[in-house]
This record gives structure tokens, C-alpha cells and sequence, in this order.
């Protein structure tokens, strides 16, 4: 499989502690060694709360939010599927971020959470008339149209009303349109080429027969278009390159929006380096202005990954050391593809380390395993740990903070882990562990 450029190995893993830079923002390391985030010891918290356990840190979560909003402005989105609970609508909500959702389930989430449905962002390349009738009947801020049987579906839903008899309300429409620009990063999530499912061809000629159709209408407020051309993208050029591709269609639309979606990369091990939001959002804005985009324009975005990965953590217990002679190290934990599916999936790199010694150099080569019935349930391929490590020991992977809980299932029947967010001295569980007796909650 191929993996994120992001993501290549380096041809030797560090043996050096673990790089302080891919830690959450308020982690500190005392003189012992021992690793806190939001002022809450680490290994404290894994005999209190369990393991697996996500950790989160609030002021990280926080400050990605702010930076988000100074540099892209009023609408910039935080794309929920990266890591969605109701705390974190809430939390993306109280700094001022729109939320992007991308299905019912989704939207459910976001408007338990209190969120209101003007602040949302209704996406999906598939979505159910009953999903449209949920997102229209509550009023959400912008459906992305994403094709012809969507419109369809769209038009159907507001020349019929709502089962009381009452007009649903005009939704404001954006068009997602497939730019032709490939990001250099894993096919799995690339968006942008002309073969893909999402959105219409700029090249074909069906991006420019949706907004026909959309204007004719009369149905909808079409206020501009939307583009995504990847996830985890590190080169902002590629960015750039999407808004210069999309001007030459956007401008002579006379269009009040243009939203360039998510994607920013992050780093994940030690050696990565990724471009921060502001930067981000400079070099699309720089791209704008030299392809002749109005400044009357709202120029926005939907971060995502960047906004939550590095704010988070798990933590593991290690359960069996299996040392094969000549060949490897397998350390095993009590979590894996379960709640972090990304190695299974797309090979990414991660890093491991113990709390109890952040400053420890780490000599010692093994491979981090799960515990689930698969030789692939694999989430450190080329793990460094200290040399006393042991049995019962509390093992950390960092940057986890996106698509590890959102993607967590219940493979082997195994629950999935709490989590919790850290600030200030104290911890809170914002969503429960799972119990034997959920496993079965939904059979009949």
C-alpha cells in the first residue's frame, strides 16, 4: 500500500526521547520524567480512568480554533469528521468556528450538542432524502451540492413541503466542484482529480451545469463554490494551485463564496514538519488576490485534522512483551485498529513512548501490537521504546487527536475507549467507555 508522503519512514526510527513538538501544547515534563497535559499527570490519569483512554488538551483544542478563525475569518468550518462528540461541537462553537458535518448522523450530533443549524455545513456526496429534509427543515447555514440526483432531490423536498404542509426554507447552496488538481498525498484521500466521487468536473463541463441548473431553479440561493483536493496535504502550493485553477470559473459567476476545504497536513513522527493555518490561509489568500478574486469575497475553509490531531493522545497498557530472537519485538497493548484503524489503513507513521519517562532515550526496537485477532492490527510498525519497559507499563502514541476515536469501532467486540479533556488541573470524561452490556444493546 502506499503510504502518505507525510508519513515516509525515515530509514532509521530515533532512539532519542520522543520530540517534545508532537506533544499537545500544555504538556510539561517534571523532574522525575513523568509527562502532564493541562496539568494532569498522565499515568495518574490512565489508573483512574482505564485504558485504552484518548486524552485531549482543552487549550490546545482551543488555541487551533482561534488561529483558525484569525486567519480565515467568519465561516471557516471545523470538519467534524475528523473527531466529533458533543463537547467538541460545543467547544468549535464557542471560539466562533462554523462546523462542517457530512451526514445525518453528523448533523444529530452537532445539534444535540446546542450548535445552531445556521453555523453548520451540510456535506455528503450521497446524501438521503431524509437527511436533506433534516438539514433543510432545520435551516442549516449551507448545503455543498454535490450532484444532479442531489438536486433532484433537493427540488423535489422544496416543491413538496414538509408533512405539516408548510414550505421548507430556501437552503443557500454551495456547488462542489472537482478541480483536477492532485494533491500528493494517499489515493485513499485524495479529492481533487477529475476521477472521483465527489462534486462535479471542472474540465467535463458539469461543474458549469450545476450552477446553470442551481441559478434557474428558483428554488435555491446558489452563493458560490466549494473544492477539496485532498487530506493531509503538507505542500501549501498545491493549495495555491486550486485557487488559481478555480478563478478562471469562479470569478465571471460573480459569486459572493469560495470555500478551498480542508486537508492541512500534520506531523506525525519525529523529522515532520507542517505548515501552521495561518500559513495556510496566507498562501491561499496571496493565490487569490494574483488570480483576480474580489476582495468582496469570503474566502473560507473546513480544518479539520489540523485543528485536533495534536491536541490528542492514547494511552495503552502494555499487556505481553514477545521477544522472537533474530527477528523483532512485538509489545502488545490492550487497544489497536480498534481505535486507531490509520496503520490498517493507510500505513501511517506514529511514534510511542512512556509517560512515566518522557526524557528517556529509547534503544530498544519493537513493533506495537493490538490485540485483535489479525497479524495487520499493527499501530507502531517501527516503534523505539526505553529499554526497562515492562509489562502493566502505560505506553503513549501522540498525535491521535483525529480519525482515531472518529473511526474507532468495535472490532472483536471490543468497547471503545473513554474520552477525556484535560485543563486547568482537571480531567473530564466528555464521552463514557463502553460496556459489555453496549455490545448488545442493539440486538434483538
Amino acid at each position: 500500500m502506499t503510504q502518505e508522503p507525510s508519513e515516509q519512514p525515515t530509514d532509521q526510527p530515533s532512539e532519542q526521547p520522543v520530540d517534545l513538538g508532537l506533544l499537545p501544547l500544555t504538556s510539561s515534563v517534571a523532574a522525575d520524567g513523568r509527562l502532564s497535559v493541562g496539568g494532569v499527570d498522565l499515568v495518574d490519569l490512565a489508573e483512574e480512568y482505564g485504558t485504552p483512554l484518548f486524552v485531549y488538551d482543552e487549550e490546545h483544542l482551543r488555541a487551533r480554533c482561534r488561529e483558525a478563525l484569525s486567519s480565515w475569518g467568519d465561516g471557516v468550518a471545523y470538519a467534524t469528521k475528523a473527531f466529533l462528540c458533543k463537547a467538541m461541537a460545543r467547544l468549535a462553537h464557542e471560539e466562533g468556528m462554523s462546523l462542517d458535518v457530512s451526514t445525518g448522523g453528523e448533523l444529530h450530533v452537532a445539534l444535540e450538542a446546542g450548535v445552531p443549524a445556521e453555523k453548520l455545513v451540510f456535506h455528503g456526496n450521497n446524501k438521503s432524502p431524509a437527511e436533506l429534509r433534516s438539514a433543510l427543515s432545520v435551516g442549516v447555514g449551507r448545503v455543498v451540492v454535490d450532484s444532479f440526483d442531489e438536486i433532484d432531490r433537493i427540488e423535489t423536498l422544496l416543491r413538496g413541503g414538509t408533512s405539516s404542509g408548510h414550505r421548507l426554507p430556501v437552503p443557500t447552496v454551495l456547488v462542489r466542484v472537482t478541480p483536477g488538481v492532485e494533491a500528493h498525498t494517499h489515493e485513499f484521500v485524495r479529492t481533487g482529480q477529475e476521477d472521483s466521487k465527489f462534486g462535479f468536473g471542472l474540465a467535463s463541463g458539469a461543474a458549469a451545469l450545476a450552477v446553470e441548473r442551481l441559478r434557474s431553479s428558483g428554488l435555491v440561493n446558489l452563493a458560490g463554490i466549494h473544492a477539496h483536493i485532498g487530506s493531509q496535504v503538507f505542500r501549501v502550493e498545491s493549495f495555491a494551485e486550486e485557487v488559481e485553477v478555480l478563478a478562471g470559473f469562479f470569478v465571471p459567476l460573480g459569486l459572493d463564496e469560495m470555500v478551498i476545504g480542508g486537508g492541512l497536513g500534520v506531523a506525525y513522527v519525529a523529522g515532520e514538519a507542517a505548515p501552521t493555518i495561518s500559513q495556510w490561509a496566507a498562501t491561499v489568500h496571496d493565490a487569490a488576490r494574483r488570480s483576480g478574486i474580489p476582495s468582496s469575497v469570503r474566502i473560507t475553509a473546513e480544518p479539520g485534522r489540523s485543528i485536533v490531531a495534536g491536541a490528542g493522545l492514547t494511552l495503552y497498557r502494555v499487556g505481553t512483551i514477545k521477544d522472537l530472537p533474530g527477528i523483532r519485538t512485538y509489545v502488545a497493548v490492550d487497544g489497536g485498529m480498534s481505535d486507531n484503524p490509520r496503520p490498517v489503513l493507510y500505513s501511517s507513521g506514529y511514534e510511542a513512548f512512556l509517560p512515566r519517562a518522557v526524557s528517556a532515550s529509547r534503544p530498544r526496537a519493537a513493533r506495537v501490537v493490538g490485540k485483535h485477532c489479525e497479524s495487520g492490527d499493527v499501530l507502531v510498525a517501527d516503534a523505539r521504546v526505553p529499554r526497562d519497559l515492562a509489562v502493566g507499563d502505560i505506553l503513549a502514541t501522540p498525535v491521535t487527536g483525529a480519525y482515531g476515536y472518529s473511526m474507532a469501532s468495535n472490532y472483536n467486540r471490543v468497547p471503545r475507549p473513554a474520552v477525556v479533556f484535560v485543563a486547568d488541573g482537571d480531567a473530564r470524561t466528555v464521552v463514557r467507555r463502553e460496556s459489555s452490556a453496549d455490545l448488545v444493546r442493539l440486538d434483538v
